[in-house]
């Protein structure tokens, strides 16, 4: 085992109270009972954002103990992680290069503002989380850590130590804790905005994942079926029908309804904080769904320069995101406008499911802008004459007329 990571300024061998960022993953599996067997109060704190069933969450408690954690808790943030990031989202339709729907990354930062007001809260002389040297994740820990619970020392074993997974599976064995940490050929990250899907063929840039990569695979029973979204104000509050004041279970809804048909399924390749190109794979139904059902509706609902300007501010909003800069002041200014452009966004979008896709069908809504009495696109117009339209488009046309009355030569 290599040397110990000098975790000072904690109070002595058995002052110390440290709270670990709890996944039951084999880092912070290591990280709860080394710092246990070092003689520490170790809590070990499960954020939870919607990732975790009540039986995982069952088995995470029974193993903390096992590890010699003196206090577990599960802190459930799953409903704050909607109402300060995962709305917002849907009102941006934020996706990542237009493809990833920032799952991980916004998790992590109410995972980790949620360890960060547990240590606080009683009093902790540390925080330690299971990040490696190689990723984002280290970032968004420790800079939420810094700014939420400043002076709290931060502990990582897993990359001040350079830890191999062996080594820390040789160490849980070596005190009596056996559990099944082999290499798996995928690792993944399950929420309630996506599954993350690394390692495998995504390492090799000529390759994608093959169907035994996926956790969810075609299990409906017709070749297609249509999904009514119904949104108030932006926000899903209806599928098919059925109406939901909670807009978690609606989230779920429509996850069990697209996962049914293997659909959200993609590849992402992009930048990371610390400058690396890095890929993963992911499966993101409902996330997917949503945003393509929001994105219709909105198409029919804003103004030209309502979705112009909304698309400026939610790219940067998502980007923010992504790079651990959720508590950079603009953000709640950038909040404050996506959420003005939703007060029109209220209706109905329809799409038709088939396995590993979709296409949109059209939207129903009071506030459909397409029904203006002043015109029907390419049919009839009510709203002007033929000589209005001849005026309109000649002084339209003034400036190209001016500057190519100049510049004959560049005539195209």
């Amino acid at each position: 085992m290599k040397s110990s990571t000098n975790i000072a300024p904690l109070r002595g061998a058995t002052g110390g109270r440290i709270v670990v960022a709890f996944s039951g993953g084999l880092d912070t599996s290591y990280t709860v009972m080394y710092l246990a067997q070092q003689g520490y109060e170790v809590h070990a704190a499960c954020a939870n954002t919607g990732g975790f069933s009540a039986e995982q969450l069952k088995t995470n408690e029974e193993n903390a103990y096992r590890l010699g954690a003196t206090k577990y808790v599960t802190l459930d943030v799953t409903q704050e992680y909607y109402e300060k990031s995962l709305k917002y989202m849907v009102f941006g339709n934020v996706l990542r290069n237009n493809c990833y729907p920032i799952s991980v990354s916004s998790e992590r930062i109410f995972q980790a503002i949620a360890i960060a007001r547990y240590a606080k809260e009683i009093g902790a002389d540390a925080i330690a989380h299971g990040s490696t040297g190689a990723g984002n994740d280290q970032i968004r820990f420790d800079m939420t850590f810094l700014v939420m619970a400043p002076g709290v020392e931060i502990i990582t074993l897993t990359r001040d130590k350079k830890l191999t997974r062996k080594e820390e599976v040789d160490y849980l064995n070596a005190h009596g804790f056996e559990a099944d940490f082999a290499k798996l050929k995928y690792s993944y990250n399950v929420g309630i905005w996506g599954t993350s899907i690394c390692g495998g063929e995504l390492l090799d840039a000529t390759q994608g994942l093959p169907e035994e990569a996926y956790l969810k695979h075609v299990t409906a029973k017709e070749p297609e079926a249509l999904l009514k979204i119904e949104f108030e104000k932006g926000e899903v509050v209806g599928v098919n029908g059925e109406h939901f004041d909670d807009r978690i279970k609606a989230i779920q809804r429509i996850e069990e309804i697209g996962a049914s048909y293997a659909i959200g399924r993609d590849a992402n390749v992009g930048d990371t904080i610390i400058g690396i190109k890095g890929r993963v794979g992911f499966e993101a139904a409902a996330p997917k769904l949503i945003i393509e059902a929001h994105r219709l509706l909105e198409k029919s609902t804003l103004s030209k320069w309502q979705q112009y300007w909304k698309d400026q501010v939610a790219n940067w909003y998502g980007m923010f995101l992504h790079e651990s800069q959720y508590l950079e002041p603009v953000m709640p200014d950038i909040e404050a406008m996506l959420t003005s452009s939703q007060r029109n966004v209220t209706g109905t979008a329809i799409l038709k499911l088939r396995p590993y896709g979709f296409e949109t069908v059209g939207i129903d809504s009071a506030n459909d802008l397409t029904k203006s009495k002043l015109g029907e696109y390419g049919e009839t117009q009510t709203g002007w004459t033929a000589d209005e339209a001849k005026g309109f488009i000649k002084v339209l046309s003034t400036p190209l007329r001016v500057y190519y009355g100049i510049h004959k030569d560049e005539e195209r």
